[in-house]
């Protein structure tokens, strides 16, 4: 599969873009384990153009991690044109806009999934972007607004004329935030309109390899997009590669002690790239979220104690005490 010139490879599997979340050390370790692209941090379009220091850091990329993404998000047609201008110059392979996000302090401000209800506005973003850059420029949205205003059908192909290199689809309306199920019958609806002609890539519940298979099989996606199900675990790339490319033939998971030694490097890369405090902020919140540690009996006070370090000997201290608790837990679980 091909964003404009980018190839992809068949059946690509992306990782989205999250606030907090996908860091550059993130992203090297989920590149790293097959994840087909990257897209950094969502930035703010209005926060670049004022040159907002914490905002222009968000842009550094590295080329062991491409192809990648920038993804701007903003409600003014001057400030995403500008943005995107300066995002350019940070040289990702494409720039993405955001008119999913549906947080109140994005979608609320009539950003993010704010634009499904401002749909002229939207396209006149779109068109004025595409316009303004010589990258890629593609799209990531949701169905509608709301359940009585599902309007990515007609919105699909609106994109598409102005100019979009591919269009990336939550199977959730803004309303919905995130819970629910995510509905991919109107993302297949996409893809089977025999006017788009750009990839669809579905977003939304894939948290196994096996449903990474089926949203290929069942709704003929071009890409599918894993967001939440990555956190603390960026070897799910490789656990869904394994699933479409080898199927029953693949090799074993990661064992336990592998999976602690990867949150490890992702502590040590962040340290190193980012500096201690941020580094060690960033890392945590993979931590608190990881499955490694889950099932172990009385494991709460190391838990806190983890999400509270504040230095990197601290927390490598702390996770090797948790990797001891869980080697105990597998042996007494063991067969006798």
């Amino acid at each position: 599969m091909k964003i404009a010139n980018i190839d992809l490879g068949p059946r690509p599997v992306l990782l989205a873009p999250m606030e907090d979340v996908t860091d550059i050390g993130f992203r090297l370790l989920c590149k790293r384990f097959g994840a087909s692209m990257v897209y950094t941090e969502f930035v703010s379009a209005e926060a670049l153009v004022r040159s907002v220091k914490a905002t222009e850091r968000k842009l550094a990329i590295s080329d062991d991690e491409r192809p990648v993404g920038i993804q701007i998000y903003g409600r003014s047609v001057d400030a995403m044109v500008e943005a995107a201008r300066i995002v350019e110059q940070a040289r990702p392979d494409l720039i993405d806009l955001n008119f999913g996000c549906p947080v109140k302090k994005v979608a609320g401000k009539g950003a993010g999934a704010g634009m499904l209800q401002n749909i002229p506005l939207m396209l006149e973003i779109t068109r004025e972007v595409v316009k303004a850059v010589s990258l890629p420029v593609t799209v990531k949205t949701r169905l509608g607004w709301d359940a009585s205003h599902i309007i990515i059908p007609e919105l699909a192909e609106q994109l598409q004329d102005c100019g979009i290199s591919a269009l990336t689809i939550h199977g959730r309306t803004r309303a919905q935030m995130y819970t629910g199920e995510a509905d991919w019958g109107p993302i297949a609806d996409v893809r089977r309109n025999p006017r788009i002609k750009i990839p669809i890539i579905g977003n939304g519940d894939i948290t196994t390899p096996e449903q990474a298979r089926r949203a290929f099989e069942l709704y003929g996606v071009d890409a599918v997009m894993v967001g939440r199900a990555t956190f603390g675990r960026p070897w799910i790339f490789k656990e869904i590669r394994d699933c479409l490319d080898l199927g029953p033939g693949a090799p074993p998971p990661l064992t336990n002690d592998e999976k602690i030694d990867v949150l490890l490097e992702q502590l040590r890369i962040n340290v190193e790239r980012i500096d201690e405090y941020r580094g060690i902020l960033h890392t945590r919140r993979h931590l608190a979220a990881t499955p490694v540690f889950k099932g172990i009996a009385d494991f709460r006070p190391t838990r806190i104690a983890m999400l509270r370090a504040e230095t990197t000997a601290g927390l490598t201290a702390i996770i090797e005490q948790a990797r001891q608790m869980l080697a105990r837990r597998d042996n007494t679980q063991a067969p006798q």
